[in-house]
């Protein structure tokens, strides 16, 4: 892996190509990010670059009834993560993820990784966590076929047979049923880059990407060999 960057899910638009064709693109607010750790193959294992996305709140208490402020520590960050951004000399982070470079000691604490890592025409792989849909049925979660709508019909939408009675006297491991929807990692692989703004750490993707509106996305440059 040579480039890769964490951004947030804005929502979609529509962008006109210089051939005038029109391309459904997804806006993703990739980056700032700033390195909070170097992992090597000496002293780790491994080369890896680990990097923080977004900042976490302040939390403020009145010092006194003067109307003094101060600052006393970032939202959910414990003495351990503290001294892990303090020893980066960066503020306290919202997202930490890993990434494995090859190139990792290249990279120094506290470098900031911004959009314009990427270029229009670069093929990435983007990674989210999907849309939760809660409990659904065979037809919505998994595309079954639903019977017939008459008036007479006992049988809508449900999901049917689910084995034979006599043989095997069991339902097969592995047989589509009603359950949970969504909320799941999905990768979706070889997507293009329409367009950068680097000025504000934009990325326009060609096409969706998936994780509802301001989730985490994780972009990396493909993997995905062309034939």
């Amino acid at each position: 892996m040579k480039k890769a960057i964490l951004a947030t899910k804005i929502g979609m638009t529509q962008v006109f190509a210089e051939d005038g064709t029109l391309v459904p693109v997804t806006v993703l607010q990739a980056g700032p990010c700033v390195v909070t750790q170097v992992k090597t193959v000496d002293n780790d294992g491994y080369s890896a670059v680990q990097v923080g996305f977004v900042d976490k709140k302040e939390k403020i208490i009145n010092k006194d009834a003067g109307g003094k402020k101060e600052i006393v520590h970032a939202h959910g960050v414990n003495k351990a993560q503290k001294g892990h951004f303090d020893k980066a000399g960066v503020s306290a982070k919202r997202y930490v993820r890993e990434f494995r470079f090859e190139n990792a000691e290249e990279y120094a604490l506290a470098q900031e990784i911004k959009a314009d890592i990427f270029a229009a025409g670069d093929k990435i792989d983007a990674s989210a966590i999907t849309k939760g849909k809660g409990f659904q049925g065979a037809i919505k979660r998994l595309g079954q076929s639903r019977g017939p709508m008459a008036h007479g019909s006992k049988f809508h939408r449900h999901q049917g047979s689910n084995g034979a009675c006599s043989s095997p006297s069991r339902v097969f491991k592995g047989k589509g049923m009603p359950g949970h929807m969504g909320c799941k990692k999905v990768t979706i692989k070889n997507l293009e880059v329409v367009r950068v703004d680097a000025e504000k750490n934009l990325l326009l993707v060609k096409g969706a990407v998936p994780g509802p509106k301001k989730a985490l996305i994780t972009i990396k440059e493909t993997t995905k060999v062309e034939a």
